[in-house]
C-alpha cells in the first residue's frame, strides 16, 4: 500500500479493475486506510480484510486487503510526514517480501513510500530496493526503469554523486550487466542487446575527459561479451538513450541515478497529466516492480492521482512471473 499518508491507497484502488485482468490482487496494508481511499475515489468496492492469503476471495467488486492494521484510523490524515507512517510502510514491505519468499504470492508491486518517514522509523535503507535485497540475502541487484521502448539499469542509485563515481568499478559494472541480462529475459526478451553508458562526457572522449571509461567500464564490457552477452560500450551518455528509445538497444546500463532517471522521466512524466513508467528490481529471487513516482503528499487525499504507473507495474510483474 505504501505510505499511509500518500497516494498509494488511491492508485491501488483505481488500478484494481485493470489489474484483475492479469493477476489476482491482494493489497498488503491497512484496511481502514484502503476504505478511506475508496471514499475519496468514489469507488464502491467492498473490502475483504484478511489475515492470510488463503482467505482471499479474488472476486469482482471485492478488494482483498491483508490487514496489517497498523494505522490509527482516528488520527489518520493525508500528506503528513510521520514516523509511524514510515514504520507502517516498512511493515507492509517486509510482510510482502516474506510472502513472496515463502511462495504464498507470485510477485510484489510496491506503491510509493516516503524515505524521510522510513528513516525516521529507523530504516537503514534509502528506499525499497536495499531493503528487498537485504531481506532476500542478495548482494548483486539493480534498479531497472521501464518507459515504452526505453529501459535503463543503474550501477548505483541513492548515493551522493561523489560516491557514485567511486562505485564505477569493473566488477560493479559487470555485475550490473549480468543482472540486466537476467531482467530482460524476465521481460521475455530472449536475445537482448545492451548498451553501457559512459560515466564522463562523450565516454571520456578517448581519455581526454577522465579515465574511468577506459579503465573500469570498457573491461567490464569485454568480459561480459566473452560470457556471451550482447553488450556494447561505453557509449556517450548524451546520445545512447536516444538510440535505445528508438529501439537500437533493449536496455542501457547507467552509471548513476540521474544519468538513467532523467531520460526515463522525460518520456514518462506529463502525458496528459499522467505519470507512467515502471521500476523493476533485477537480481532478486522474487519478482518485484513498483510505480516510478513518489508519495505525492501535495495531492494525496484528493482522489486525483493517476493510476497509470501502477497499472503498468502490475502488468510488468505479471509478465515477469509468467516468464520465470
Amino acid at each position: 500500500m505504501g505510505d499511509p499518508s500518500g497516494i498509494g491507497g488511491e492508485i491501488s484502488v483505481k488500478a484494481y479493475e485493470d489489474a484483475r485482468e492479469v493477476a489476482d490482487i491482494i493489497v498488503v496494508g491497512d484496511a481502514d486506510v484502503m476504505r478511506r481511499s475508496m471514499q475519496i475515489c468514489d469507488v464502491g468496492f467492498a473490502v475483504n480484510a484478511i489475515d492470510t492469503v488463503s482467505e482471499a476471495q479474488f472476486e469482482a467488486g471485492v478488494l482483498d486487503v491483508l490487514d496489517v492494521d497498523n494505522v490509527d484510523s482516528t488520527n489518520h490524515d493525508w500528506g503528513d510526514l510521520r514516523e509511524e507512517y514510515g514504520k507502517a510502510s516498512l511493515e507492509y514491505i517486509e510482510r510482502a517480501i516474506d510472502l513472496a519468499s515463502d511462495g504464498d504470492i507470485d510477485g510484489i508491486v510496491t506503491a510509493p513510500i516516503n524515505k524521510q518517514s522510513t528513516q525516521m522509523a529507523g530504516s537503514d535503507h534509502a528506499g525499497h530496493t536495499g531493503l528487498l535485497a537485504a531481506r532476500t540475502g542478495v548482494m548483486t541487484y539493480s534498479m531497472m526503469l521501464i518507459e515504452e521502448n526505453l529501459r535503463v539499469t543503474h550501477v548505483s542509485t541513492h548515493v551522493p554523486l561523489r560516491e557514485a563515481c567511486d562505485l564505477v568499478t569493473t566488477e560493479n559494472v559487470l555485475d550490473t550487466i549480468r543482472v540486466t541480462q537476467d531482467g530482460l529475459c524476465d521481460l521475455g526478451l530472449e536475445d537482448p542487446t545492451i548498451a553501457v553508458a559512459g560515466l564522463n562526457p562523450h565516454a571520456s572522449d578517448g581519455g581526454l575527459l577522465g579515465d574511468e571509461d577506459l579503465e573500469e567500464i570498457a573491461p567490464a564490457v569485454v568480459r561480459a561479451q566473452k560470457e556471451g552477452i550482447d553488450v556494447e560500450g561505453p557509449k556517450s551518455p548524451d546520445t545512447v538513450y536516444v538510440q535505445a528509445a528508438r529501439g537500437n538497444y533493449d536496455c542501457v546500463v547507467s552509471m548513476y541515478h540521474d544519468e538513467g532517471h532523467i531520460p526515463i522521466k522525460l518520456l514518462g512524466f506529463g502525458k496528459g497529466g499522467e505519470v507512467s513508467g515502471v521500476n523493476m528490481t533485477v537480481g532478486l529471487p522474487i519478482v518485484r516492480t513498483s510505480v516510478d513516482h513518489g508519495t505525492a503528499f501535495d495531492i494525496a487525499g484528493e482522489g486525483i492521482a493517476s493510476p497509470r504507473s501502477m497499472v503498468d507495474a502490475i502488468n510488468v510483474a505479471a509478465m515477469a512471473v509468467q516468464n520465470r
